[in-house]
């Protein structure tokens, strides 16, 4: 199944430090690392449930 990412600069730059905290912090909680991201990327609630999807997904589950 693919997920489809929202358009946007925001999103895609949240998207990629997410992947870049969970490799460099594998014992923080993927939510928690989602949640940085969404306000340091200032993201939409749709950009951020995307994001928590992601973090999650990469994580093989919350």
């Amino acid at each position: 199944m693919t997920t489809v990412m929202p358009e946007g600069d925001r999103i895609k730059k949240a998207v990629a430090w997410v992947d870049e905290q969970r490799r460099e912090h594998p014992e923080k909680p993927p939510l928690a690392i989602a949640g940085e991201a969404t306000l340091m990327f200032d993201l939409s609630p749709l950009e951020a449930d995307f994001l928590e999807k992601f973090a999650c997904g990469k994580a093989g589950g919350c």
